[in-house]
């Protein structure tokens, strides 16, 4: 257990910031426990007159707070079930945008980082161009054959690790005392929650691992003809420093410029949406950070992403579930969208079919009723979680950050074509998906891959039956010659004997009878 004097100050600062910013005039005092609420008025007194609307003010705090508690709000932001939902909208909004720290201190870190002085490795390394809470990122050039060659260099901010490992500390100290104190606490398992935004964060702050999850969707997608991402340069890459492709592409954020540039604006929106989903049905790998400043166009009218640090994965059942949902909203069979939930092992078996069915029609129908821009397929999915809770429907956290992604997906295909058919626009993508892998081809490759699996089996099969037939052989040595202690053994059993009492006599007796039985019908 973490001790609470360490932290003290940690929590002392932070509950400060809370006070000023007005988060605690923002909580429903009906859910403070009686003890705490002449607390909470105390910290009220500390309330600077303008907070601003209570939504702002917790993701104010969490800014003044630092790094550490950015990511934090961030990563709550994809846990509804831990947060609510009402929170979790306003947690969504929170800038990852922080002060750059001094060119000096960025030349450090790439020099030891790579082993050699920046002037070795770079031609020019320019000041800062962004900065987040983890990293900064400049522009340099490296000289080739060809001349100089424009880069992206992204460096980790210098002590970074270490605030972070201090700070995630003091949250799993407060986690920890939570769940001893509060069953709601233990059923959301806050410690989960903090051990899960540890293992994000250390994944984040090493670069190698952004680097690899860029050429694993290098890879997705190197046939895809509307996406890519930037090249990754390894030599100049590090567990500190990621070098890649500098990208020259207008901003989809910029819709003004895209304008201007005479990019189809309804036809990128289209390229949005489906590259998404894609990327989650096809691959199972998706990026899960697909704000407008993560996402660009090429001249060659191609989307191109940055940022990897936040990556989602589905596997093939979550992804079979994720096309089953959506194609039974698509056709109106509400049935069958039932019945995956329960295929999936994801609601109980003691619930009815039938009634789910009625629950998820009670969402999907009116839908149909609606025009096509009121369509959200990203609160279709929220709704349906919301009422798979109400048939004990544990939370899986892939599902989560895959419907938080797509959230902040449709609200970018909306920015750029507020009337886009969700449900047109991910239909061919689905059906392909289901086609390749519910129709012929795909329970041949299902059949194949089973056959994969028995024949592995077999070929494990001689080992198992050896090792089976000598563990046979010692039993029956145990009933011909009796079992053979060492002197030690004997001590020790005496000793325990001697403190267990009968019981442990007893307990040797029923397991002494148990092998002879064993061996008794194998003979």
């Amino acid at each position: 257990m973490i001790s609470a004097p360490a932290h003290s100050l940690r929590f002392a600062r932070a509950g400060f910031i809370f006070a000023r910013e007005g988060v605690f005039g923002a909580i429903d005092p009906a859910i403070i426990p009686p003890a705490a609420r002449p607390l909470v008025r105390i910290a009220r007194l500390f309330e600077r007159p303008s907070s601003g609307p209570a939504e702002a003010r917790l993701s104010a705090a969490l800014t003044r707070l630092g790094p550490s508690y950015v990511k934090l709000g961030q990563f709550l932001a994809t846990r509804p079930d831990v947060v609510g939902n009402a929170l979790a909208r306003d947690l969504e909004h929170l800038q990852d945008r922080m002060p750059p720290f001094p060119q000096q201190e960025a030349e450090a870190v790439v020099a030891a980082s790579l082993g050699r002085p920046v002037g070795a490795v770079f031609s020019s390394f320019g000041p800062p161009v962004a900065a987040a809470s983890i990293a900064q990122v400049h522009r340099a050039e490296v000289t080739t054959v060809n001349g100089p060659r424009a880069v992206a260099v992204k460096v980790l901010r210098p002590g970074i690790e270490r605030r972070f490992h201090a700070d995630l500390r003091a949250f799993m100290f407060v986690a920890q005392h939570a769940e001893d104190l509060s069953a709601e606490a233990r059923r959301l398992r806050l410690i989960e929650v903090v051990d899960t935004l540890r293992r994000s964060v250390t994944v984040e702050m090493d670069f190698r691992l952004e680097a690899a999850a860029l050429s694993e969707m290098a890879d997705n997608t190197k046939d895809d003809p509307d996406f890519r991402v930037p090249t990754v340069d390894w030599d100049r890459t590090s567990k500190d420093v990621l070098t890649l492709e500098w990208i020259d592409a207008t901003p989809l954020s910029d819709r003004a410029q895209l304008i201007a540039k005479g990019f189809d604006l309804r036809e990128l929106a289209r390229a949005v949406i489906q590259t998404f989903l894609r990327h989650a049905l096809r691959d199972g790998f998706f990026h899960a950070d697909m704000h407008p400043g993560n996402l660009f166009v090429d001249d060659e009218r191609r989307l191109v992403a940055v940022d990897f640090g936040i990556m989602g994965r589905l596997g093939v059942k979550e992804r079979l579930f994720l096309a089953e949902i959506l194609h039974g909203f698509i056709t109106r069979d509400y049935h069958r969208t039932a019945e995956v939930h329960f295929e999936a092992g994801y609601v109980p078996p003691t619930h009815s079919v039938e009634s789910f069915a009625q629950a998820i029609r009670a969402i999907g129908e009116p839908i149909h009723n609606r025009t096509a821009e009121n369509i959200s397929m990203a609160r279709l999915l929220t709704l349906l979680f919301e009422v798979t809770g109400l048939f004990d429907m544990r939370t899986r956290p892939e599902l989560l950050l895959l419907q938080k992604t797509m959230v902040v997906v449709e609200g970018v295909a909306r920015s750029l074509d507020p009337k886009l058919d969700i449900w047109t626009t991910a239909e061919p993508v689905v059906r392909e998906w289901m086609t390749r892998h519910l129709g012929p081809v795909g329970k041949l490759e299902g059949a194949v891959e089973g056959a994969g699996e028995l024949g592995r089996f077999i070929a494990k099969t001689p080992g198992l039956l050896i090792r089976g037939a000598r563990v046979l052989d010692q039993l029956d040595a145990v009933t011909r010659d009796g079992l053979v202690l060492s002197r030690q053994t004997i001590t020790h059993l005496d000793k325990e004997e001697a403190r267990r009492g009968r019981w442990t006599i007893a307990a040797l007796w029923v397991i002494a009878a148990l092998l002879l039985w064993i061996v008794f019908l194998t003979r």
